[in-house]
């Protein structure tokens, strides 16, 4: 059974409408990098979720003729905030209990 989704719906969802130029605003993925990355990067992915959102729906003062142009890039900087910001943190849970042992292990040599 398929559900057919009209044009207001596609763009809450965040899909990605193939006929309308709509882009996806990576809305879950902003909101899931400020809970499990760095919050100050997921904050940012969040901001350029809601304008690429807000770009979609035609809500803001923008020519036609931009706004296809200036909904990707926002979609494109949402989505790469939201990535990094997990990255960087998964990375910093690496990072520091390697270098506290590190730290450790050199203490032990100059004693």
């Amino acid at each position: 059974m398929s559900i057919k989704l009209n044009h207001s719906q596609d763009v809450e969802c965040g899909l990605m409408a193939s006929s309308g130029g709509q882009h996806r605003d990576y809305r879950k993925l902003a909101i899931g990098s400020i809970i499990c990355g760095l919050s100050c990067l997921g904050i940012m992915s969040l901001m350029y979720s809601v304008k690429a959102r807000a770009m979609n729906k035609g809500k803001l003062n923008v020519p036609e003729a931009d706004r296809a142009k200036k909904a990707k890039e926002y979609s494109n900087k949402a989505r790469n905030y939201g990535i990094f910001a997990i990255v960087a943190w998964v990375a910093l849970l690496i990072l520091i209990p390697l270098l506290m042992g590190l730290v450790s292990y050199l203490l032990t040599l100059i004693n």
